[in-house]
C-alpha cells in the first residue's frame, strides 16, 4: 500500500443535520464499514447496522471495526447501531453489504421499515440454487423500492486508508445513480454511473472465480506470461457469460468489470485470491475459508456459474477447471496442461467466430 498519505490532502468535511443524506450500511464486514466510513467522510449522517449489540457498542467507543479493519481509526460521526428497524427507518439510502447467503432474509426483515429508501446492493455473489442476483432479489422482496448496484475494485483496506480508488453505481434511475454518487464521490473516490444493473453486477460476482484462480496460480509461483494469459482468458469468459444473461458485454471494459478484475486477481487483500493460494498450496476448502474468517463469494460462484453455463451451453473452461480441482480432487498442474492443449483459438471476444483446437 502507498505511504503517500492522500487524505491529509483534504480539507475535512462538516455534517449538517438539515441537508445532510442520511445513509445507513446493512453488513459490519469490511467493504461494508469501508463504505460507511465513505460517506461519513463526506458529510452524511451515517449508520452501520451491525447484529451483535456489544461489537455495535464497541465500535462506538473505539471508533474502530476490531474484527475486520483493526487497523484503521473510523470516522467520528459514523454510529453503529444494533437494531434494525432504527437503522433502517427514516433514511434516504440503504447500502446492503450482507453475503448473498443472509441477502434476502436480511431484506425481509426490513420490509416493514421500507418507505421510500433508495436500496443500493455492494454484495458481490450470485444466491446458491435460485440463481438469482441480489438487484433480483432486491425487485423480489422489495418491488416497490428504487434501487441499484455499487461494484468496482474496491478492495476494504485501501479505501479505509485513504488510498484513491474508483466504483460504479448502476441503476436504471437516475436520481438513485445522482443520490448515490452526492453521498460516496470524493476527491480520493471517485463514483462512475451505468444503467447496466446485470452488467455491472455479473462483473462484481464472476471475477470471484477468476480471483480464486489466480491464488492457485501465484501458489505455484508461475510467471508473469502465465498470469497475463489467465487474466485476459478470464475477461473473455466472464463476457461471454454475460452476454448471454443480457448484459451489455462494453461492461467489462470499465471499472467493474476489467477493473475489479485486475485488482481482485493481483492483490493478496482479496479475500478470493487468499483463498486460492490456501488451496494452492495444499490446504482444503475448509482450512483455507476457515483460516479466512470472511466470506470468499467466489466458491459459491464456481458452483453457481459452472452450473448455470452448461445449462445455456457458454464455454466455461476455467470455471470447468476450478471446479474439479476444488470440488472433484483433480490435480491442479494435470487439469492446467489439458485447458492448454485444448480450447478455443480466436483471442477477443465476439471478433472472430471460434473454431476447437
Amino acid at each position: 500500500m502507498s505511504e503517500l498519505k492522500f487524505i491529509d490532502l483534504l480539507e475535512p468535511v462538516t455534517m449538517n443535520p438539515k441537508t445532510a443524506l442520511r445513509v445507513t450500511v446493512l453488513g459490519g464486514g469490511s467493504f461494508g464499514t469501508a463504505m460507511a466510513n465513505t460517506a461519513a467522510r463526506n458529510g452524511c449522517d451515517t449508520m452501520i447496522w451491525i447484529r451483535n449489540p456489544e461489537v455495535a457498542a464497541q465500535m462506538n467507543q473505539t471508533h474502530l471495526n476490531q474484527h475486520y479493519l483493526p487497523d484503521f481509526r473510523l470516522e467520528q460521526s459514523l454510529r453503529a447501531e444494533a437494531d434494525l428497524e432504527t437503522a433502517v427507518r427514516d433514511r434516504d439510502i440503504i447500502l446492503v453489504a450482507i453475503p448473498s447467503h443472509s441477502f434476502r432474509s436480511v431484506l425481509q426483515q426490513i420490509k416493514p421499515f421500507i418507505t421510500s429508501q433508495a436500496v443500493i446492493s455492494l454484495t458481490k455473489g450470485i444466491e446458491a440454487q435460485s440463481f438469482s442476483f441480489m438487484s433480483d432479489i432486491i425487485r423480489a422482496e422489495l418491488p416497490e423500492v428504487p434501487y441499484g448496484v455499487l461494484s468496482g475494485p474496491d478492495l476494504a483496506k485501501e479505501i479505509v486508508a485513504g488510498q484513491p480508488a474508483g466504483t460504479v453505481i448502476a441503476s436504471q434511475s437516475e436520481l438513485v445513480r445522482y443520490a448515490v454518487q452526492q453521498a460516496l464521490h470524493s476527491a480520493l473516490f471517485r463514483v462512475f454511473a451505468s444503467d447496466d444493473v446485470h452488467g455491472v453486477e455479473l462483473g462484481g460476482a464472476l471475477k470471484n472465480i477468476y480471483a480464486v484462480a489466480m491464488g492457485i496460480a501465484a501458489a505455484y509461483n508461475v510467471g508473469e506470461n502465465t498470469k497475463s494469459m489467465l487474466l485476459t482468458r478470464a475477461l473473455a469468459e466472464m463476457s461471454r457469460f454475460a452476454v448471454k444473461l443480457g448484459a451489455n458485454p462494453l461492461t467489462f471494459l470499465g471499472l467493474s468489470g476489467v477493473g475489479d478484475l485486475f485488482a481482485t486477481c493481483n492483490s493478496p487483500l482479496s479475500r478470493n485470491y487468499q483463498v486460492g493460494y490456501a488451496l494452492g498450496k495444499g490446504k482444503t476448502l475448509e482450512q483455507a475459508t476457515t483460516e479466512l474468517g470472511q466470506t470468499a463469494e467466489g466458491i459459491n460462484t464456481i458452483i453457481q456459474v459452472r452450473k448455470r453455463a452448461e445449462e445455456l451451453d457458454v464455454y466455461m473452461p476455467i470455471t470447468a477447471a476450478l471446479y474439479a480441482v476444488i470440488f472433484e480432487g483433480a490435480p491442479p498442474l494435470s487439469v492446467a496442461v489439458s485447458m492448454m492443449k485444448t480450447g478455443q483459438r480466436s483471442d477477443v471476444e465476439f471478433v472472430l467466430p471460434h473454431y476447437a483446437v
